[in-house]
């Protein structure tokens, strides 16, 4: 796969003083510029936690933002990008998947406490050998901040993930948030020694104005740390890249609005795959917004069921707090209902769980709209598909991951048709579907039909969703270039 004439250079790794700082962006942007410059990249995190997950072409299951990096790398993604992912179930526990596929549920306490993190740290720095054979640089993400010291010992993500890879390292500071000289000195500090030496320099994101007015703060953090600062990254808002978690979807609790097709996903206590829904929110004739307040579902036109990692738990909530009655509503009204993963198995008539997969509750009705039933499986299916949409002859793309097997008691027609032949969800009429497929909002077929009723707009002049993605890459390049030392960047790689 190296078959570049570049020389190989040494891994990079972005680690942040705390999380949302903007690794995961940062990093993709990194794996652009090495793509765009004749090598070939790939990321690498070696822990996850995150309910946004992907699936291989070989059915293995890693972080999205990993997958969304591969991308920005041009290569297709692999579990060795992200050999540990865990997925809460609850605010206590998780599901462990290692190598892309799932090993059980471990209690926080059980997981960070116990000795097979020795393990993991082994599996991870497999992973990471692998992974190095084939491509270079490798483009390295941390989690978190660097210097939780009850946690740093047990650490295999952040800068024992470091040493062992020879990464030059970078630290993120967030100057949006407040207090960056604390956090980014700091951080520093809390180093010990061979810590310190991984460390290369410092990056100030998400500055707001012109960068040339932070040279004092600049000067003044280089002689606190003895770091370079290589760059000062602004703010912005007209880059649209995937964001690793659901702390992104704070800003996108929005309310309806005149003059747009107005759709509510609604914003579940275990929301997964939010990113299922990126397509849409760049649709200029769309608004879209997350919320359980029953009064804004009421005010949208489309209602999204989006997957979820606990459904059982998400459809008691509903349930609880007046959502499931405004969905039932907003059916009842005429309005589009449709239901995505987890999201379908909360449409039909039955959850049931008598493995125990989610917890002790063994079944729980649905909604009701959909003539479906659903038993949760101990098996994970985690598969990419191509598949047709309804009645068309076009092959579309998407991915299954989900642990139930939802059957059609009624007569209702399928939502889709893979390609091996099998039927996927359930279509009751125009406005009223589910399914399992990840991704399938990703394509323009699809939202043509969704959007359907409520514009006459169609758009054609849209860039694909896929050459959408590529821009925003490109232009993500284009801001790190001309904010970041690039020189001083590529004299540390050097091996």
């Amino acid at each position: 796969m190296t078959g570049n004439n570049r020389k190989p250079l040494r891994p990079i790794m972005f680690v942040g003083t705390g999380s949302d700082v903007g690794k995961s962006v940062i990093t993709a942007g990194f794996c652009r510029i090495f793509k765009q410059d004749g090598y070939q990249p790939a990321p690498f995190k070696a822990q996850n936690m995150s309910l946004n997950s992907y699936v291989t072409a070989d059915g293995l299951e890693l972080g999205r933002a990993q997958a969304m990096q591969a991308e920005a790398a041009g290569i297709p993604c692999l579990s060795d990008m992200n050999p540990v992912l865990l997925k809460p179930t609850s605010d206590q526990s998780s599901q462990v998947v290692l190598n892309g596929k799932p090993v059980g549920n471990q209690s926080a306490y059980e997981y960070f406490m116990a000795n097979d993190r020795r393990e993991l740290f082994e599996a991870v720095k497999e992973a990471f050998n692998r992974l190095s054979t084939s491509y270079h640089p490798i483009v390295m993400e941390g989690a978190g901040s660097i210097s939780e010291l009850n946690l740093k010992h047990r650490d295999i993500t952040n800068l024992r993930m470091a040493a062992h890879a020879g990464a030059a390292t970078y630290l993120i500071g967030d100057i949006d948030r407040g207090g960056v000289f604390g956090s980014v000195y700091g951080t520093i500090a809390l180093l010990t020694d061979e810590e310190k030496a991984c460390m290369k320099g410092i990056i100030i994101n998400k500055f707001r104005g012109d960068g040339r007015l932070f040279e004092d703060g600049k000067r003044m953090l280089e002689e606190l740390t003895g770091l370079p600062v290589v760059g000062i990254l602004p703010y912005f808002r007209d880059i649209y890249i995937e964001q690793e978690d659901s702390v992104s979807l704070e800003s996108k609790y929005k309310t309806s609005v005149a003059g747009k097709v107005n759709v509510v996903v609604i914003l579940l206590r275990r929301l997964s795959n939010f990113t299922d829904f990126d397509r849409l929110e760049s649709d200029q004739r769309v608004n879209l917004f997350y919320t359980n307040d029953p009064a804004e579902i009421a005010n949208a036109d489309i209602v999204i069921i989006p997957g979820s990692k606990n459904t059982i738990d998400d459809m008691l909530f509903i349930k609880n707090n007046g959502v499931a009655k405004a969905i039932l509503q907003a059916h009842k009204s005429g309005k589009t209902v449709i239901g995505i993963c987890g999201g379908y198995q909360m449409l039909g008539e039955t959850i049931l769980d008598p493995h125990h997969v989610e917890g002790t509750t063994e079944s729980v009705p649905g909604l009701g709209i959909l003539p479906v039933s659903t038993t949760l499986q101990a098996e994970k299916t985690t598969l990419q598909c191509r598949f047709r949409f309804r009645e068309s002859e076009n092959l579309a793309f998407g991915y299954e991951i989900h642990m139930g097997e939802t059957v059609i008691t009624g007569h209702e027609k399928a939502v889709a048709t893979l390609s091996d032949g099998r039927n996927d969800g359930c279509f009751l009429n125009e406005k009223t579907w589910g399914t399992y497929l990840h991704g399938i909002l990703d394509n323009d077929e699809v939202i043509a039909h969704l959007l359907q009723p409520y514009t006459t707009d169609h758009s054609e002049n849209q860039i694909s969703f896929r050459a959408f993605k590529e821009k925003q890459f490109d232009k993500l390049a284009d801001v790190i270039r001309a904010n970041v030392d690039m020189e001083l960047i590529y004299k540390s790689l050097k091996i």
